[in-house]
C-alpha cells in the first residue's frame, strides 16, 4: 500500500512551508508529496490564508529540484486554469526537472469563488473541457518526435504543434478521479493510469472502482492497468488526548473523523487501511491539513506505515 502525503496550501502556506513538509515526506519514507491546485482559501475569511496562494506547478518545479526520491503531483489541477498546450509544457518541464517523478491529476474544477477572485473564467459546463484537455495533453506527449499534432474540438484548437517538450516518463502517470457514475469512469478508462476516489463514504469506494473496471472492459482495456486510489483526511494520535488535539486543530470532531477518515490511534488506522485494501484500494493520499505538525508525519511513519506490507 503506497502512502502519499496530500496538502492544501491554499489554506495558508508559503513555498518554504511546502519545502519543509515535502522534505519531511521524503525523509520519512512516504511514496509521494501531492498538493491541491487552488488559488483561494476555503472558509469564511479568505484573508486568513496568509501569505496567500502558491501556484501549484511553480511550487512543484521548485520541489522537483530540492527532493530526490518522492513522486510529486497535483490532486487535482483544474481545466479552467491553464490552456492544455501550456499545461503539457509545464508538466513535461517539471517532470524533466525532477528526473521523471511527476504525476498529473486533472479535473473540472469546482470552486467558483476563486475564479471570481482572480479573474479566471468559470464556464457552467466543464466536463467537455476535461475530456478535450486529456486528449490533447496525452496526444501531445504521444506524438512521435519529428511529427506534429493538431486537434479541433468544441473548446480547443491546435494546429501543427511540434508537440514539445516531452516528459521523461512514458507513459506519463495521469490521475482522474471523482464521483460521477458514468462519464468519469469512461474518461478514466480512456486516459488515466490511476483512478482516485476523493473523500467518499467507505462503502462507496468499491462501487466506484467497479464502475471504472466495467468502463475499461467496455472499451477493451485491461482494468488492472490502472492504479485504484483514495484520498482521505488523516488525524492520528499516540493516545486519546493526542488524537483529540489534532482533531481540534483542524476543526473536526473526533467521532466524525473516525467515521470518514483515517483517524484515531495508529492501530485503528492500520485496521482501517487493511479494510480499504480488501475493498481494492492500492494507494492512499493522506490529507494533512495542519502542515506545521511534522510530529504527525513522524507518528504515521513510525507506527502506521511501518505496520503495512
Amino acid at each position: 500500500m503506497d502512502l502519499r502525503i496530500f496538502t492544501e496550501p491554499q489554506q495558508g502556506a508559503s513555498y518554504g512551508d511546502l519545502l519543509t513538509i515535502a522534505t519531511a515526506t521524503e525523509r520519512l519514507g512516504f511514496d509521494a508529496f501531492f498538493r491541491s491546485d487552488h488559488y483561494l482559501r476555503m472558509g469564511d475569511d479568505p484573508f486568513e490564508g496568509v501569505p496567500g496562494p502558491t501556484d501549484a506547478w511553480t511550487s512543484l518545479a521548485g520541489l522537483a529540484r530540492e527532493t530526490s526520491r518522492i513522486k510529486l503531483g497535483t490532486l487535482v489541477s483544474s481545466v479552467t486554469y491553464r490552456h492544455p498546450g501550456i499545461l503539457a509544457i509545464q508538466v513535461a518541464q517539471v517532470d524533466a526537472m525532477s528526473g521523471g517523478r511527476v504525476e498529473l491529476g486533472l479535473g473540472t474544477g469546482w470552486f467558483e469563488r476563486e475564479h471570481l477572485a482572480y479573474g479566471i473564467p468559470f464556464p457552467a459546463k466543464r466536463f467537455g473541457m476535461l475530456e478535450e484537455q486529456l486528449e490533447i495533453i496525452t496526444g501531445l506527449w504521444g506524438t512521435p518526435l519529428g511529427e506534429t499534432y493538431s486537434f479541433e474540438g468544441e473548446h480547443y484548437t491546435l494546429v501543427d504543434s511540434p508537440a514539445l517538450p516531452k516528459p521523461v516518463q512514458h507513459p506519463f502517470p495521469v490521475i482522474v478521479g471523482g464521483s460521477g457514475p458514468t462519464r468519469t469512469p469512461k474518461i478514466a478508462a480512456r486516459f488515466a493510469t490511476e483512478f482516485n476516489v476523493p473523500f467518499a463514504e467507505f462503502a462507496d469506494i468499491p462501487l466506484r472502482f467497479r464502475a471504472v473496471r466495467e468502463a475499461c472492459e467496455t472499451i477493451g482495456r485491461e482494468p488492472s492497468e490502472l492504479v485504484y486510489s483514495a484520498a482521505l483526511v488523516a488525524a492520528v494520535g499516540s493516545n486519546a488526548a493526542d488524537f483529540e488535539r489534532r482533531a481540534a486543530a483542524i476543526g473536526r470532531e473526533p467521532a466524525e473523523l473516525r467515521e470518514h477518515g483515517l483517524a484515531g490511534s495508529p492501530a485503528e488506522v492500520v485496521d482501517r487501511i487493511g479494510a480499504l485494501r480488501q475493498d481494492g484500494v492500492e494507494r492512499l493520499y493522506l490529507q494533512i491539513l495542519d502542515i506545521h505538525d511534522l510530529d504527525h508525519l513522524e507518528l504515521i511513519a513510525a507506527e502506521v506505515m511501518s505496520q503495512l506490507d
